[in-house]
């Protein structure tokens, strides 16, 4: 008899060992879970055209009992539906009328547009091509660059800012400044559902103003995992990468330093001439006191030259104080393509057909069309007048710097500045 009481008061102990262990479990790994479960949009990655599924039809599978896994899945994903995490930033205030009354005309996001014809030849062909030349100069070694053999677990997570995930439709978007990317981050904007007017998503890119399509808060990228996830951090951004569309766009690099030079320092910008237009003048034009203003420095028509500018960006006291800017730095500094493989690269030169391609790809084009723009447009039929005034061996050294963004995104030796 007393056997058996004690046997029972093990049998009661143990199995309330056990419940203690699994509620430390859940508590533990329940981010993970939640995570490594959602459910990702299947939209932009078909394995066959809609057309042959038509034709081909599947045959219907057996019924598959329920198991225990299954239950919790189907328990926790009706928690998870995409886009339903809390934002890592507080959003601005005339972005965030949602109030209870908004939340609850919520208008869930559209279907996916199936097309029935296919792409053009021509640009599924420029897709491989660009794609191919970007795997084979990162595979061999007739291109050399920092970080090129580095592993992505290796990038720090600062350097991962440019990368924009859309959880609805499976997508992820490296921007390039001074490539359009103000109009690619509305269109993010709009896919994700980030901003709400009067409780509906807003389907008008161009009516979200400038200043908030470049507002850090209304963008999830990869840096701002780490502040969500935690330590699966990392890991979520592999499953991302594996399983959503990534696309970037470039240009010309020496195209797009014009770009920079002329919107940052042509214009009145404060913040840039505090920055950087200061120490341009007093490193290369001889300006020990230069104006404490930009309305000031332009009333007395000071501002750096573009030679000043290319001076600045081969210094090597430049990134002794940190990293280039954004709107000069390296594409491949940015956009890491070496360690991302990307799905779809666009040129700003062919961008209206690249936008078209890559939104009917996404099957969003129901959703949304890309913005045409021409402000700030540089021709890159002007870049020798712009070169005239830089020294024959400062354009050298500057193709050099720029020498990688050139040769994976297939652009030209700009012989004709080099003098060659």
């Amino acid at each position: 008899m007393g056997t058996s009481r004690m046997f029972h008061i093990f049998v009661v102990l143990g199995s309330a060992f056990m419940i203690l262990l699994i509620i430390l479990y859940w508590k533990e790994v329940g981010a993970s879970h939640q995570y490594l479960h959602t459910p990702v949009s299947p939209g932009p990655k078909m394995t066959k055209p809609a057309q042959q599924q038509q034709q081909h039809p599947q045959k219907p599978q057996p019924p598959q009992p329920p198991s225990f896994l299954s239950d919790i899945d189907a328990f926790v994903n009706q928690f998870l539906e995409p886009g339903t995490g809390e934002p890592t930033d507080q959003v601005p205030a005339e972005a965030s009328n949602q109030s209870e009354k908004a939340e609850e005309r919520y208008v869930p996001r559209q279907e996916w547009k199936i097309h029935l014809t296919p792409v053009a030849a021509e640009l599924r062909q420029r897709q491989e091509n660009r794609q191919r030349l970007l795997k084979d100069l990162c595979a061999n070694d007739s291109l050399e660059f920092p970080g090129k053999n580095r592993s992505f677990d290796d990038i720090p997570n600062k350097e991962l800012d440019h990368l924009i995930v859309d959880d609805r439709h499976g997508v992820i978007y490296c921007y390039v400044p001074k490539v359009a990317c103000t109009n690619w981050k509305r269109i993010m904007i709009v896919l994700s559902e980030s901003l709400l007017r009067d409780g509906v998503p807003q389907r008008d890119p161009m009516a979200i103003p400038r200043d908030l399509a470049h507002n850090a808060s209304m963008h999830f990228t990869f840096n701002k995992f780490w502040k969500r996830y935690g330590k699966f951090a990392r890991h979520l951004m592999k499953v991302k990468l594996k399983k959503y569309t990534k696309f970037l766009f470039v240009r010309d690099p020496f195209v797009r330093l014009i770009s920079a030079y002329r919107d940052k320092f042509e214009l009145r910008n404060e913040d840039f001439y505090r920055r950087f237009a200061k120490v341009m003048l007093r490193r290369y034009a001889n300006h020990s006191t230069p104006p404490d203003s930009v309305d000031e420095a332009f009333t007395l028509g000071v501002h750096p030259s573009f030679s000043h500018f290319t001076q600045y960006l081969l210094d090597p006291q430049t990134e002794k104080y940190g990293p280039f800017n954004e709107h000069w730095q390296q594409v491949y500094r940015l956009c890491h393509p070496c360690q991302i493989q990307y799905d779809f690269v666009g040129h700003l030169e062919t961008a209206e057909e690249d936008a078209e391609h890559l939104l009917r790809l996404l099957r969003v084009d129901n959703v949304v069309e890309f913005p045409t723009s021409h402000r700030n447009l540089t021709a890159s039929d002007s870049e020798s007048d712009w070169f005239s005034t830089v020294p024959l061996e400062v354009r050298r050294e500057l193709y050099k710097l720029y020498e990688p963004d050139f040769r994976l995104f297939g652009y030209d030796r700009p012989r004709s500045i080099l003098n060659e």
